[in-house]
């Protein structure tokens, strides 16, 4: 990993990102695990898939494609809709995780992703456990 390379490049771009997030959704529809996340998608979750390829590329130094199409994130604003919670944050950190395994990204990177999830994903939270 070059300190001038983005996470974006570092993954392996728009087709790597792309297989993340599939992979990502692919779990969520498979696992019962997840099933408490699942219910908080739409069905089908085409945009949702969407939705988080276009952010990450953006988050990760790559095209700001959500921007450009749809504005600010304002993540937290975005998902007040839907009640978060220490499970909901946990399935879907675990999922994460697992789907970037799948998908053969290296220990080093997986790990510094999930500490920039993690953060993100609990500040997310939005209800009492």
């Amino acid at each position: 990993m070059s300190e001038n390379q983005t996470l974006y490049e570092i993954i392996g771009g728009e087709t790597r990102l792309r297989e993340l997030v599939d992979r990502f959704y692919d779990l969520m529809e498979l696992e019962p695990e997840f099933a408490g996340i699942h219910a908080l998608h739409p069905k089908p979750n085409d945009s949702s898939r969407e939705k988080l390829f276009m952010f990450l590329s953006g988050w990760m130094g790559g095209p700001d494609l959500f921007v450009e199409r749809h504005g600010h994130p304002r993540l937290r604003a975005r998902h007040l809709p839907f009640g978060i919670g220490t499970s909901e944050r946990d399935q879907w950190l675990r999922a994460m995780a697992w789907a970037m395994e799948d998908i053969g990204i290296e220990e080093d990177l997986r790990m510094r992703l999930m500490q920039s999830f993690y953060q993100t994903a609990d500040w997310m939270r939005n209800k009492a456990d």
